[in-house]
């Protein structure tokens, strides 16, 4: 191994008192790993949604300032009314981003020297920096041949997908509906489904998309532009026998519309009830693409669930399940698991207008790799 440097940059995210996020790249001694730690060298980590969420804190980037040299950027951007009310835990600490990379093992503390070299994916916190310290526990030895931008996306989406299929099979459905289904997870999820045999209906908002998944070998894709999406989604619900879905909009009519049609499939299988069904249907919101308020139209009688799902809390009741989770990913990271990225970006440029704009527009089946060393 090369000698190490002294520091290691870090991209920050702050919120004042009066209003402002201020995101700057921030230069920290370097993290000396304790027992049972290893000191990563970052190549490579995802922008998530949920990581957007947090390091962009809901600001206001169409108001916002660019200032700094090219190598040290800043960025302030003024918050929405009432936002430091709700961010109030936070105000006044700067924060690292990233939820989750992959890189080299540089250095170890004792117990952990098994690792030293190895290329590792991990999970947590501080990820768009040079270096990060890490559990060796909570590291994922990467199979041989595959690099840091292979493994990069090891957490959030593939625990995601698995995550709702293990939730399909303790709760006891038989199939499953995710909308926003052309993103990197949901053709993960299409492929999952696949070898694992569940049944799934796959929402998207374009013909193109739709496409995308079919040709993955997705068997039930329903298009929310077309004029025949209702009727479409209620044969593939009735088709299926879809009883949980997962909402990744969390805005809108879409939850409502996928409980109306798991009424209307399962009334077709039993004797009329003035209460509806007694079959229940559960949609799980797991993110929030659609800011705009949920509208619930009350079509489906009263056998249904709307609540939150959370991908932390859920490995959180794995306890040892979640390595046998991570053993599936590290076998099938190139296939089911495979990563797809539309663009490749420093730590510097990560915070320069043009991708800032690129980044937040969410579109569906785009996705951006900080790779931290990259000049």
């Amino acid at each position: 191994m090369s000698e190490l440097p002294a520091t290691s940059l870090e991209l920050r995210s702050l919120v004042t008192a009066d209003g402002t996020l201020e995101l700057s790249l921030v230069e920290v001694p370097l993290p000396v790993p304790a027992d049972d730690e290893v000191l990563v060298r970052i190549d490579a980590a995802p922008i998530n949604p949920t990581d957007m969420i947090h390091f962009l804190a809901g600001a206001d980037l169409s108001r916002a300032d660019f200032s700094g040299p090219a190598d040290r950027p800043v960025v302030t951007a003024p918050l929405a009314d009432g936002a430091v009310r709700r961010l109030a835990g936070r105000v006044g600490t700067s924060l690292p981003a990233g939820s989750e990379g992959a890189g080299t093992v540089v250095a170890t503390g004792t117990g952990a020297e098994a690792l030293l070299g190895r290329t590792v994916a991990l999970g947590g916190t501080a990820t768009y920096a040079h270096y990060r310290v890490a559990n060796a526990a909570f590291c994922l030895p990467l199979p041989d041949g595959a690099t840091a931008k292979d493994g990069a996306s090891s957490f959030v989406n593939p625990l995601t997908a698995l995550g709702m299929v293990t939730t399909l099979r303790r709760e006891g459905h038989t199939g499953l509906v995710n909308t926003a289904a052309a993103s990197n997870l949901g053709q993960m999820l299409v492929k999952l489904c696949l070898r694992d045999d569940v049944p799934l209906v796959s929402i998207v908002r374009r013909p193109e998309q739709a496409e995308l998944l079919r040709s993955l070998g997705a068997k039930f894709v329903c298009d929310t532009s077309a004029r025949t999406f209702m009727d479409d989604l209620i044969a593939a619900v009735t088709a299926t026998s879809a009883t949980l879905a997962f909402d990744a909009t969390g805005g809108g009519a879409l939850a409502s519309q996928i409980l109306t049609a798991m009424e209307v499939a399962a009334s077709t299988t039993g004797p009329f009830s003035g209460y509806g069904s007694t079959v229940h249907k559960q949609v799980y919101v797991y993110g929030g693409l659609d800011p705009s308020p949920m509208v619930l139209t009350r079509s489906y009688g009263f056998a249904w669930g709307l609540s939150g799902w959370l991908l932390t809390p859920f490995l959180a009741g794995l306890g040892g399940d979640m390595r046998t989770l991570l053993g599936r990913v590290a076998a099938e990271l190139t296939t089911t698991f495979a990563s797809h990225y539309t663009g490749e970006l420093s730590l510097a440029q990560a915070l320069n207008p043009q991708a800032i704009s690129a980044y937040t527009k969410r579109a569906t089946g785009e996705k951006y790799l900080i790779t931290p060393h990259a000049a």
